[in-house]
Formats: structure tokens, C-alpha cells, sequence
């Protein structure tokens, strides 16, 4: 079964083999332009032809082996405009793009905000393609009236390699338009968007078969007709990989961004507006929250504070030297405090405003300390997050997954934040894997999800160990922890003051990015969501 994974900077293409650990990995990359400050795009036609090139060389190492079918996962918040041709109008739209921060704002201020959210299940954010639309009605009318279509990431990959024009359940749920009680666009929203529910794809199921194209068949080396299961969004195929499927486990992932999420049987809005809630299939939803700023906080503050031990080209990452440093400082930071909104913040203040902190400076303090200090707020505020999920269901464990768990000082400040069983799983038991696990129930060759996942991994495999957090920390994070609410009221409080006028606030005054668009580099890997 291929699981394809399409995320903000990379598409990954795995094939596994069922009840054994044979599998086989292509990756092809793409980069993010940022035309104005805030503004962050993609070229929609570039990724599609990289996931096929993901494909082709996926199914090339397969050999003489069967392949059963592709199961799709994308990236979330995504948004296209597409002409009656299909020809993109646009550039995609991601989801860290705060240009709506405007019109996120207005909804908040109006009150409008909370009853979306009762609908929808998704917090009001410039995020959503809700948002995005309303500044392209507002600011942009020669491209909405070129737009025929508006899609997501999922909807233009699925177009691409099958011809059909739908979503899926789950990322229908990501644009903050969909109606939870009757599972279709919502029209309130929908009006707000500023169009009509005839621009966008139907809704598919998550486990919907469709098969592969003719034209993307020859291009993938694979036989028209092969199945293509609709799949779901990247955030919560990404617990399904890492086997967090069950009420009270939770699935942590961690990259340049973060977040946690929880499955649970039905749809549930938590009343205070702070967590989301997306579909994995009809029955399995997941409700959690993502932060936007996960691993690039300790990006910046390698760039900002440890020039020299940045050697080599600007795209290479030295995240090791940069947390042995911050290793050196102790546990706690000496009273030293990041609050770590470097870009907008979601889950669980969705206050895109707010801007980071550095709170408690004093003399003694070193670049060690700041390191560390940024690892610790970003613990924080995924902890937060598990705070809010606590309310809606009692969080008994955490699995968590990426590339930031390589690092030991990463796994034992979440450990001890979280305060609770944490197990760090492999990078490959992730999305693929659980968009391929989906395939398989589509499919029917699993009847649950959990035996499924089990289906794709190594059959001897050696339980995971939970990492072990030493009760001292456990006691100085949350003396850390109690504190925090305090300091970021005050941080609400001051943020006026500090940044009247934001670059993101000064470009959604713009209709078109005048400047060259340039490269962002180490952009989050995925939605997030």
C-alpha cells in the first residue's frame, strides 16, 4: 500500500509492505516564497509534479510487488483559486499566510467568531480558507471573479490524479466552512466567504475509492484504474501513524511546528473556542490544537545568537551543536522565560497578534540560557494545549513524533512538562503510514484502524520505552507552568504598545505582492492542524 504525503515543503511517497517491515521512501522538495511580509505561498502546478515524481520513483522500487493502492494526505488550510480550466489563478496559499489577519480580527471583535466556531468546529484564524477568502472579496475582486473553483491542497492533488473534482470529510473540515451536524458546506460561512457552494469540490468520505487517471497513470508507472482512496488531512492521519487512536492517548508531533490531538468517536466542540475539531472518518474525529511555533523558535535563536556554529550554506540545519549549548544552561533557565510567538499564534490563544517575549533578562544570563529558555516556552505551550484536551477528555498518554525527538533535551523537557507517559515513536510511523493504514480499511483489507497501522509495521518489533522524566523536573516545570497564565495577560496586555502595526497588518492593505517573492527557508513541514 503507498501512502502519499504531501506536506508544505516536501512529498513523500512510501510504499509498505503488509505484515512486514519491507518499505520504500521517495521524497521530492519545494520550496516556500514569501512575495510581501506574512504573505507565504506555493507553486500549486510545482508540488503536484513533484508528488508525481514522489510516485514514480516510489513505484519504480517496487519492483514486481503489487501495489493494492495510493492513499492521499495533504496539508491543511491550503488555499487555490482555479479558472473553468483548472488553470490555477493563484499561487496555494498556506496555512501560515496571516494576510486575513483583518478579517479574522473583525469576526473575533463582532462576535461572530464563537458561533463559527460552534458550527464549524475550527477557531476563527487568518489560517483558514474562511479568512483567506473574505481578504481576496475584499481586496482582490479581479481574481475572485476569475476564480471559477476554490480548492485545497487535497482537492487539487486528488484533481490532478484523478480527475475528479471533490474533498475529503477531513480536510473539508480544515476550511472552517464546514458544518459539523450535517457534514456539508456551511452556508453562513459560505456567505461570508464572499462566494457560493458551487465553487468548491463536493465531499468525499475519507475512506472514498476513486481510481488513478489515464494520463497520471503513464506518468507513475502504474495501471489505470488502480485504486486512489480520497484519504484525510495530514494532522489527523498523523495519529493514526503513530498508533494514538484511542480516547485518552494523545498524539504529539513536533517539527518546525507542533501539535497535539486526540481521537475520539464523535465531533466535540470545546465551549471555550480553543481546540479544533477535524474528521479521520465518519466515526473516528479528532479534536487538539496546533502551535505555529514549534522547532523554528530554536531556528531563530541558533541564527540570532549562535552565528558561529552556523558554518557551511544557510540551508543547512546545525539544530545539534545549537541544543548542546542550550543543554549547558539548567533546567528552568535561571527565571529566564520565552514566550515563543514568533509567527501567529494558534492553539490555544488563536490571537495572532500577540507577539513573543523575553521575560526575567538579567546579567547572568547567557546564549544558553535564551536557548533553552525557547525549548522550554515551546514545551509550555504544547502543554497548554493538553491542558485544554484534559477538559474534554482526560489525557492518560502522549505518543509523539519528529525530528525535533532526535534530540535528548527536546525529549526530556516534553516529558517533563507533560508530565505524563511520553512515548517518542519512529519518524516513519507518521503520516504515510496512517494514510496508507487508511487505504487499507478503504480498501478492505483492515476493518479498524488500529489493526490497519499494525498491518504496515514490523510484526516483532520491540515495544517503544517511555521517556523517564526525573521528578525534580517534573517539579520545576511546574512551578514554571503555574506562573505562566500571568505573564501572558500581561504580554496581551502590552502587545498594543509594543507592535501598533505589524507587517502582516500593513500587507493585507495591499491587492498584489509588488516586491519579488523570496525563499523562506526551514518553513514548517506540514498544516499543523
Amino acid at each position: 500500500m503507498i501512502g502519499l504525503d504531501v506536506g508544505t515543503t516536501a512529498a513523500k511517497a512510501v510504499a509498505f509492505g503488509l505484515d512486514s517491515d519491507w518499505r520504500r521512501l521517495a521524497l521530492r522538495e519545494y520550496p516556500v516564497v514569501e512575495p510581501v511580509p506574512g504573505w507565504y505561498e506555493q507553486d500549486p502546478e510545482r508540488i503536484a509534479e513533484c508528488a508525481a515524481a514522489a510516485l514514480a520513483e516510489c513505484v519504480a522500487g517496487v519492483g514486481d510487488a503489487e501495489v493494492l493502492g495510493i492513499s492521499v494526505s495533504a496539508a491543511m488550510h491550503g488555499l487555490i483559486g482555479l479558472d473553468a480550466v483548472m488553470r490555477p489563478v493563484t499561487r496555494l496559499v498556506i496555512w501560515a499566510d496571516s494576510r486575513a489577519d483583518g478579517e479574522a480580527r473583525a469576526l473575533r471583535t463582532d462576535g461572530q467568531a464563537a458561533e463559527l466556531h460552534r458550527h464549524t468546529g475550527i477557531p476563527v484564524h487568518p489560517m483558514t480558507p474562511l479568512t483567506k477568502l473574505m481578504w481576496f472579496a475584499r481586496h482582490d475582486r479581479r481574481t475572485c471573479a476569475a476564480a471559477r473553483w476554490w480548492f485545497g491542497l487535497k482537492d487539487y492533488l486528488l484533481w490532478r490524479l484523478t480527475g475528479t473534482l471533490a474533498t475529503d470529510l477531513s480536510s473539508a473540515g480544515g476550511t472552517g466552512m464546514l458544518d459539523l451536524a450535517t457534514r456539508t458546506w456551511s452556508p453562513a460561512a459560505v456567505e461570508l466567504a464572499g462566494i457560493s457552494a458551487e465553487q468548491l469540490p463536493s465531499i468525499l468520505p475519507t475512506t472514498a475509492t476513486l481510481t488513478l487517471a489515464a494520463t497520471a497513470a503513464s506518468r507513475i508507472g502504474l495501471p489505470a484504474g488502480t485504486p486512489v482512496v480520497a484519504g484525510a488531512a495530514d494532522g489527523p492521519l498523523g495519529n493514526l501513524g503513530t498508533g494514538a487512536v484511542s480516547p485518552g492517548v494523545a498524539g504529539l508531533s513536533l517539527g518546525t511546528s507542533g501539535a497535539v490531538r486526540m481521537v475520539i468517536p464523535e465531533p466535540k466542540v470545546d465551549d471555550r473556542g480553543t481546540l479544533f475539531c477535524y474528521a479521520l472518518t465518519d466515526s473516528a474525529w479528532v479534536v487538539g490544537g496546533a502551535i505555529s511555533n514549534g522547532g523554528l523558535v530554536v531556528r531563530w535563536a541558533g541564527r540570532a545568537l549562535t552565528p558561529d556554529l552556523l558554518t557551511g550554506p544557510p540551508e543547512q540545519h546545525h539544530d545539534e551543536e545549537v541544543l548542546d549549548l542550550a543543554a549547558t544552561a539548567p533546567a528552568g533557565s535561571d527565571g529566564l522565560v520565552v514566550l515563543p510567538y514568533l509567527v501567529a499564534e494558534r492553539a490555544p490563544l488563536w490571537d495572532p497578534d500577540l507577539p513573543g517575549a523575553i521575560l526575567g533578562l538579567r546579567a547572568q544570563h547567557t546564549r544558553a540560557h535564551l536557548i533553552r529558555a525557547a525549548v522550554e516556552g515551546v514545551c509550555l505551550q504544547l502543554r497548554a494545549v493538553v491542558d485544554q484536551l484534559d477538559r474534554l477528555w482526560p489525557v492518560t498518554a502522549v505518543r509523539a513524533t519528529g525530528g525535533t525527538f532526535r534530540a535528548a533535551l527536546w525529549r526530556e523537557t516534553m516529558a517533563a512538562v507533560l508530565a505524563r507517559p511520553l512515548t517518542v515513536v519512529g519518524e516513519a510511523e507518521g503520516t504515510a503510514l496512517g494514510a496508507a493504514a487508511l487505504g487499507l480499511v478503504a480498501l478492505g483489507h483492515a476493518t479498524r484502524l488500529g489493526t490497519a497501522a499494525a498491518r504496515l509495521s514490523p510484526p516483532d518489533a520491540a515495544p517503544e520505552s517511555p521517556v523517564e522524566a526525573p521528578p525534580d523536573l517534573v517539579a520545576t516545570y511546574a512551578r514554571l507552568r503555574a506562573s505562566l497564565p500571568g505573564l501572558v495577560r500581561g504580554l496581551e496586555s502590552a502587545a498594543g504598545a509594543l507592535a501598533p502595526t505589524t507587517p502582516a497588518a500593513a500587507a493585507a492593505t495591499r491587492s498584489a505582492p509588488a516586491p519579488a517573492p523570496r525563499t523562506v527557508p526551514g518553513t514548517p513541514p506540514g498544516g499543523g492542524g
